[in-house]
């Protein structure tokens, strides 16, 4: 047992270097390491096998000495699967070893109020339709990491998850799919998905936006999640105390200003009458807004519950991280209309984003005060509105502090949370290969 425990640690310590600093040869990766080169020729031909590493071209590691074969990592045969089940859609990718996307695949579906058997069935066939096709590449997925717009503890269990109206879930354990799966919130993995794959630095906030509103805290390149995993429920904050009813049982919260619903319905004409806990007078979408650097500005109520069709074809998304990307998620393509009519100066457009950027710096001000982060990065539809939404956010922080972090426009794209999903498998594979290699058949059940 000793020696499997070492040899598992000497094979993590190879590939590890292997993945932060490959290509190297094995007379490189021996001073490295600090092991024998007999040691780490026999641990990458372990490696090779499973087809974690491949060899290329010679190379020589200084003037003197013959050349050495650089190894590095193979992208041939391991893979992972990230797995997102959001409010109004579905997501599955593929990942190879070197982080590259092999595939991914996305289906819009309203998941409100549905049964969470019902989701989580949608969810396996798209996965399961994933896992074969990157099985005809040659590809094996080890495992797989979902994420959920939820409260999370470490154990998996979705204790709470307002917009989907679920609590006390375990969906890993309904999926049952053949490789092992653990959950995530999806903010955390987004923050995740923009530390690798976006232009976020070792430190940084994410603001994660749709329908509902999440945040994932970076420090030192890891995910702050707090002593039960439940940090970073931005959305549910509180904006106003007299502001409209949230799902999450509260009132005012920010996901009721600034979330995707209330933003598509604040721009669309008046067609029902205002949502509960809007007291009257209160300043509505399309009137004329209220100047948002007086200190008595009081906070719009949105609509912002009326759900899109759940059933709808899903699709597959072109493009490999940090690309343009369909706006898929977004009912009707409203996302993308808005954005329009924002670009044309629309007022009613314009005016839903001056209020939702108001009551998200307003939200974030809080966040700021306690963590002080140097960067908030915003995501999700937050993306695309930031020209018209950073504007009004950084003058609600300025309002408050001194010195206002820098906001930054994620550059991950609208899959960050499904690409931080599949990494962190990669992650895991990379700190743990042992547990992948072949076993050797002849071995002693003690020693497996």
């Amino acid at each position: 047992m000793r020696h499997d425990s070492m040899r598992a640690r000497n094979l993590a310590l190879v590939l590890g270097e292997v993945a932060r600093d490959g290509p190297l040869t094995r007379a490189a990766l021996a001073e490295l390491t600090g092991l024998t080169k007999t040691t780490v020729s026999k641990l990458v031909g372990d490696l090779l096998d499973a087809g974690m590493v491949r060899e290329s071209g010679a190379v020589r590691d200084g003037e003197r000495g013959r050349p050495g074969v650089a190894v590095s990592l193979s992208g041939d045969r391991v893979a992972a699967l990230g797995l997102e089940i959001n409010v109004d859609y579905l997501s599955v990718c593929v990942m190879d070893l070197t982080r590259t996307v092999r595939l991914r695949r996305a289906q819009a579906v309203d998941n409100r109020d549905s049964l969470p058997t019902d989701v989580v069935r949608d969810l396996r066939i798209l996965a399961t339709e994933a896992v074969d096709e990157a099985a005809t590449e040659g590809l094996a997925v080890c495992g797989a990491v979902l994420a959920v717009p939820g409260a999370v503890d470490p154990g998996g269990l979705v204790h709470n998850a307002p917009n989907l109206g679920w609590r006390d879930v375990r969906p890993a354990v309904m999926l049952d799919l053949p490789m092992p799966v653990t959950v995530d919130n999806e903010a955390n993995l987004a923050a995740l998905g923009e530390l690798w794959f976006g232009s976020g630095g070792p430190d940084f906030l994410y603001v994660s936006g749709e329908i509902g509103i999440g945040a994932g805290l970076v420090f030192g390149g890891r995910v702050f999640r707090g002593t039960q995993g439940f940090a970073g429920e931005l959305g549910h904050v509180v904006v106003d105390p007299d502001g409209p009813a949230c799902r999450c049982g509260g009132r005012g919260c920010l996901e009721r200003y600034a979330g995707q619903d209330a933003l598509l319905h604040a721009t669309t004409p008046d067609e029902a009458p205002p949502p509960d806990g809007v007291p009257a007078g209160r300043h509505r979408p399309g009137d004329a807004p209220p100047d948002r650097h007086r200190p008595d500005r009081a906070q719009p109520g949105l609509p912002g519950d009326a759900p899109p069709d759940r059933h709808r074809p899903g699709r597959a998304l072109p493009g490999l991280p940090g690309d343009a990307a369909p706006g898929r998620h977004r009912p009707g393509g409203g996302l993308e209309e808005l954005v329009a009519r924002l670009a044309a100066g629309d007022g009613r457009a314009v005016a839903a984003c001056e209020q939702a950027g108001h009551a998200l710096g307003i939200a974030l001000t809080s966040a700021v005060n306690l963590v002080d982060p140097g960067t908030i990065v915003l995501g999700g539809i937050f993306a695309p509105l930031f020209p018209w939404l950073s504007g009004p956010t950084t003058a609600a922080l300025a309002r408050i502090r001194h010195v206002v972090p820098r906001l930054a426009v994620s550059t991950a794209g609208p899959d960050a949370a499904t690409l931080g999903a599949a990494a962190q498998v990669i992650g895991q594979i990379i700190a743990d290969p042992s547990a992948h290699l072949p076993r050797d058949p002849a071995a002693p059940a003690a020693s497996r």
